[in-house]
């Protein structure tokens, strides 16, 4: 039986990260670097393409580690679409299981985040429209394999220069399960189930951080940026509000439920408030209230903002939007929300 040749390897250092790479991939660039990895760009000789290699970060230092790294091995292999990254080799230097104490993965090369790109520049509606259409028929697919991402924030969505956008980052991907894990997901883009419902949830907290995110294209900055678990549950529900009995009784948490019910209800601040707001910061990007969209047409919101029926029975969502089968995603318990944000930005409503 033959064996297939081992690659050379050689190494370099890059801020004080020492790499060891097969000889084909050359010019190492440092990209970024967080909690479970660095990426670096270079040239594959083979391929005559530019990649991004990625370094996991002490891969098999602990049992959460080797399963982080295996879920995100696994799902990159047999993901193939093109809003979501794909792998294109995988290597180790060790040749033995005593020295197998790294893993590189190497993908296609994006160019930049979507958080980078936020904070340098202001987004056009129509960069927006693309940006989330992308992310919601990445999500299609990656929900219809049963995953769920966890961890969609603007960093883990890379950006080409032609604005083409793939997901990123499935370490915290996993299959759905009865039971499921509660520290998941960057805290600003958490959906509240995860912080209060723990063990029992399912993609549409992916949804929700959706939404979050097309908050925050639209206005340019975080919608709820949380100092900690509590501050964070405190300005989702100034936003939507204390939540009723019925949801509050199933929560299954005894110690989070007593606090709900003390809020005040001056403390919720109205959706009419909300839409004020953020229109008005809307309007102060135009040197003039921009034409085509006529008062009457703010008036389906608040009906919509209940259920997502009578946002998809609306005539205007139907004409601005006939692809329905990538928004027709599993958008049942943040429907509200997110349906929020994608009817206010499509009606462009300027006060």
């Amino acid at each position: 039986m033959s064996h297939k040749e081992r690659p050379v390897f050689y190494r370099q250092e890059l801020n004080k990260t020492v790499w060891e790479v097969p000889q084909r991939y050359k010019s190492l660039s440092p990209v970024g670097s967080g909690a479970y990895g660095s990426v670096c760009s270079a040239f594959d000789e083979k391929t005559g393409l530019k990649v991004a290699v990625k370094k996991l970060s002490r891969p098999f230092q602990s049992i959460i580690h080797a399963k982080r790294t295996y879920r995100e091995l696994r799902l990159l292999k047999h993901m193939k679409h093109e809003n979501v990254i794909g792998l294109l080799d995988v290597f180790t230097p060790a040749t033995s299981l005593e020295e197998f104490t790294d893993v590189y993965l190497v993908t296609h090369l994006m160019g930049a985040d979507l958080n980078n790109i936020v904070k340098c520049q202001k987004l056009t509606d129509d960069h927006v429209q693309f940006l989330i259409y992308q992310i919601l028929r990445g999500l299609k697919y990656i929900h219809s394999a049963d995953i769920i991402h966890r961890d969609l924030k603007p960093s883990n969505l890379a950006v080409n220069e032609d604005c083409e956008l793939k997901i990123l980052d499935f370490g915290l991907a996993r299959h759905t399960d009865d039971e499921m894990t509660g520290y998941v997901a960057t805290r600003w883009y958490r959906a509240p189930e995860i912080m209060l419902n723990w063990m029992h949830y399912n993609m549409t907290v992916d949804i929700w951080s959706v939404g979050c995110i097309m908050a925050e294209l639209l206005t340019g900055r975080t919608l709820f940026p949380g100092t900690d678990h509590i501050n964070q549950l405190q300005q989702i529900m100034r936003l939507t509000g204390t939540p009723p009995a019925s949801l509050i009784s199933r929560m299954p948490s005894h110690e989070v439920r007593p606090p709900f019910p003390r809020w005040p209800p001056s403390a919720r601040v109205g959706l009419e408030q909300q839409l004020l707001f953020v229109c008005k910061q809307k309007a102060a990007d135009f040197p003039s209230p921009p034409t085509g969209t006529p008062p009457y047409a703010v008036a389906p919101l608040l009906p919509c903002f209940l259920s997502d029926s009578p946002c998809l029975s609306q005539r205007c969502f139907s004409e601005c939007f006939p692809c329905a089968a990538t928004v027709a995603l599993v958008i049942s318990f943040h429907s509200d929300f997110f349906f929020f944000f994608f009817f206010f930005y499509k009606l462009k409503c300027v006060v």
